[in-house]
């Protein structure tokens, strides 16, 4: 598993948003080519076998990826969607999507980047219109852009994760006591 390919938010389409990194400061692309691509696909268990993607397929994946961005943070903030967000969405879910087989060992889903992509759209679509979109959070580190399902008890969770956000947020707290005591 690449250590850059992390699924922490709670629903595979909020962790295809993740995988484009400090929005807001120094961004970090995870999916800088189609391999990453492919991988992320894997590792998510979205699939389990997948044809190479291409570079057109990134360029996809990734306009798709920023309008998944785009219609959830609409959502958390409780402002309207951006109609080419919508669009891009939209359009990537009414194409053929993986289709799960039945085998002698289980379940299996081979699919082509394409069909890929639109099942990640439609787990945007239920997100974003079932009854999960109240409890959608953004990380409180400032520097961070990644929003979360928050299922924690009381909805008190504060970060996408500990490692590194939760922490940095911590140390930076408790050195700013101990420089005010000293």
């Amino acid at each position: 598993m690449n250590p850059a390919h992390v699924f922490i938010c709670g629903n595979l389409a909020l962790d295809f948003a993740a995988t484009l990194r400090g929005r807001r400061s120094t961004r970090s692309e995870t999916l800088a080519t189609p391999a990453r691509l492919d991988a992320w696909y894997l590792e998510s268990t979205l699939v389990d076998a997948l044809y190479p993607s291409g570079p057109p397929d990134l360029v996809q994946a990734k306009a798709a990826r920023e309008a998944i961005y785009e219609l959830v943070t609409a959502r958390l903030r409780k402002t309207d969607y951006d109609p080419e967000a919508l669009e891009v969405v939209n359009r990537t879910v009414r194409r053929p999507a993986a289709v799960p087989q039945l085998t002698v060992s289980g379940r299996r889903t081979e699919a082509t980047p394409a069909e890929a992509l639109s099942s990640l759209a439609r787990t945007a679509v239920e997100l974003l219109s079932g009854p999960d979109t109240a409890l959608l959070k953004e990380c409180d580190n400032p520097e961070c852009t990644t929003v979360y399902l928050d299922r924690s008890r009381g909805g008190r969770r504060q970060w996408c994760s500990m490692d590194p956000c939760g922490n940095k947020i911590k140390a930076a707290a408790y050195r700013a006591r101990k420089k005010a005591r000293d």
